[in-house]
């Protein structure tokens, strides 16, 4: 695909998979995942983040299968590979807010929507450091979606 069709190609196409985000202070939004032969393009839309210090927010696809409990069940970072830290799978770039809105689109090779189905994406109240293991001293869970197929 040439880069200048990757917006065509997303507004014509529903994603392959979709994680409805919801959390701590009304925080919600969806991330969207589609496959391409090389990859998965991302797209993370999320509302009412709170107001931090540097207002970034650890974002990553974690093991577990459910939000509930508080996120006490969505496990570690997806890291079928057994990589260390920011290596892993489930490991994606940080989350920007701006006034409490965050936005952001990324392409990655590091799963396949297929292997990610059903797992949990989360939102921790810290940055990531991309240093500490195993999870880059994220800070608590505090919001979360379960991957599904679209």
């Amino acid at each position: 695909m040439q880069d200048n069709n990757i917006f065509k190609y997303l507004s014509s196409k529903l994603p392959d998979a979709e994680a409805k985000i919801s959390g701590e202070a009304n925080i919600s939004g969806n991330v969207g995942f589609w496959q391409l032969p090389s990859g998965v393009i991302v797209v993370a839309d999320i509302e009412n983040l709170p107001n931090t210090t540097n207002n970034i927010f650890a974002f990553h696809i974690h093991e577990g299968q459910t939000c509930e409990n508080n996120f006490a069940e969505t496990g570690g970072h997806y890291n079928p590979r057994s990589l260390p830290h920011p290596q892993h799978s489930g490991d994606m770039p940080p989350l920007f807010s701006n006034n409490g809105s965050a936005w952001q689109a990324f392409f990655t090779d590091r799963f396949s929507v297929q292997e990610v189905l059903g797992r949990t994406v989360i939102i921790h109240n810290g940055v990531d450091d991309f240093v500490s293991q195993p999870s880059g001293n994220s800070g608590e869970k505090i919001a979360c979606g379960k991957i599904m197929k679209k």
